[in-house]
């Protein structure tokens, strides 16, 4: 299937990681995906943020939903906002850090280190579901994994997976031969469980607006 994946779909999956990685979580779930869609320069993700799906209003919602992971604390905005202030360039003292010490110095949990969720984590709303993810793919690849886990391969959740299949449903129903990023898209917003439906919701939008939108975007491309 990924062999007809477009650049820019397999843009997205490959930033669905990042943004995983850079938020502490053991697991790519449609939630990352979603941020990263918002974020593409493609006509779905302008129709998202044309509707207030932007990427700094998904990402606020995936922290308030399921927290931030261990590794993620040492750099999150507002430790960057603060250390800025002081003139401390946080990623010129990871790139140190790491010079040192070796690419995953900071995502290493130190000796004795707790190794359960972290707290922002544990207090979500989603803490339930993060569990019941966890039950399909091994504890380690919760939103709370142990920073160790995070340098490596980070898998899909049993719901992203399930997303990418969509996907191609949405391109076959298009008659199209190749998936892109539109049809990633439209699968995320047709998603009925999840974080998805409750971040969409929270962005004051809904997942019937958002399909007629990026439908219509790309009647307007064709």
């Amino acid at each position: 299937m990924f062999e007809r994946f477009t650049p820019s779909a397999r843009a997205i999956v490959v930033q669905a990681q990042e943004h995983a990685r850079r938020l502490g979580h053991g697991y790519i779930g449609c939630e990352h995906l979603l941020l990263a869609a918002a974020a593409t320069s493609e006509p779905a993700g302008a129709a998202l943020r044309e509707r207030g799906v932007t990427p700094e209003g998904v990402e606020a919602e995936i922290v308030r939903l399921v927290g931030l992971g261990q590794a993620a604390g040492l750099f999150s905005a507002l430790d960057r906002d603060a250390l800025a202030s002081i003139g401390i360039d946080i990623d010129a003292v990871r790139a140190q850090i790491e010079a040192a010490f070796g690419p995953d110095a900071l995502t290493r949990a130190a000796p004795g280190a707790c190794r359960g969720s972290h707290p922002a984590a544990a207090k979500g709303p989603l803490a339930r579901l993060r569990r019941s993810r966890g039950a399909g793919r091994g504890r380690a690849a919760a939103a709370g994994a142990p920073a160790a886990r995070l340098g490596g391969h980070i898998p899909f959740t049993p719901r992203a997976k399930k997303n990418l299949a969509l996907s191609l449903r949405e391109a076959t129903a298009r008659q199209d031969g190749y998936i892109g990023a539109e049809h990633i898209t439209l699968a995320l917003v047709g998603m009925n469980a999840g974080a998805v439906p409750s971040i969409l919701s929270a962005l004051g939008t809904t997942q019937a607006a958002l399909r007629a939108a990026i439908l219509d975007r790309y009647r307007q491309a064709s």
